[in-house]
């Protein structure tokens, strides 16, 4: 068997999540039945994040073993002849050890969230941005951002549903920039609970409209009470950015 890394682009408008679902396509499902009909194998992929449905991906890195002899490039082109015309793109393919693992080999991820700050209606960006009419203060939403940074008990931005063991996540940066008209926030983290991102995406509006401050985003972190959560933006913003991994001394960037 060879392991093969993949690192994946996707528009998530089409899909219920990267995860099978019973209940509707996924990343996952497309991917595999392209290389199972690829290899005449039963192929099963594993990949560094997941993401909702609607979320999207510049950088996912993902894996499959492959017994059939087939070149890295030649199963990259297999890949994606037969993947279209689903919003999926194989970006690079290489051969990796087979203990590395695209989910527990990862020392770290990174997201971006889009908000395009305009008034006028989404036509190019409808699906890929939330719209956000009233002018922000992106200063405001990076200096407030801080307060996030570390190692805290993030319950008020977990997801009901979350299943993560503890509520207790390490987040190494939190920034919000303009450019344009848009409003980009990145977060990176070693892991992240389900809807942390786009919960503290929610609260780093309202500051941008003047609604928050940095106390009271500090507050809604202490109180560790989902019910204080002020806003939980929308999966359509936000993109698995990449995935990060080491192995030693060396340090790895597959996406």
């Amino acid at each position: 068997m060879t392991r093969f890394a993949l690192t994946l682009e996707f528009d998530g408008g089409p899909f219920m999540g990267l995860q099978r679902q019973a209940h509707g396509p996924s990343i996952q499902q497309a991917v595999e039945e392209a290389a199972t009909a690829i290899t005449g194998e039963a192929v099963t992929m594993h990949a560094a994040g997941r993401t909702d449905a609607g979320v999207h991906a510049l950088g996912m890195v993902a894996h499959i073993d492959v017994a059939k002899p087939i070149a890295p490039f030649r199963l990259m082109e297999a890949l994606n002849a037969w993947l279209r015309p689903k919003p999926i793109a194989v970006l690079a393919c290489e051969v990796m050890p087979e203990d590395w693992h695209a989910r527990f080999s990862c020392t770290g991820r990174a997201y971006e969230y889009r908000i395009l700050n305009r008034r006028a209606p989404l036509t190019l960006a409808k699906g890929q941005a939330w719209q956000m009419p009233k002018p922000l203060d992106a200063g405001a939403m990076d200096r407030a951002a801080q307060v996030l940074v570390g190692t805290h008990d993030f319950t008020t931005f977990r997801s009901t549903h979350c299943q993560a063991r503890s509520p207790l996540k390490t987040l190494d940066r939190l920034a919000a920039r303009r450019e344009g008209e848009y409003v980009v926030i990145e977060a990176s983290a070693r892991s992240f609970l389900h809807h942390q991102v786009r919960s503290m995406v929610g609260c780093l509006a309202l500051v941008g409209m003047g609604r928050w401050d940095d106390a009271r985003v500090a507050d809604a972190l202490a109180a560790r009470d989902r019910q204080r959560l002020g806003l939980n933006a929308p999966p359509d913003g936000l993109y698995f950015l990449r995935a990060t991994y080491s192995s030693g001394v060396e340090h790895t960037e597959l996406a």
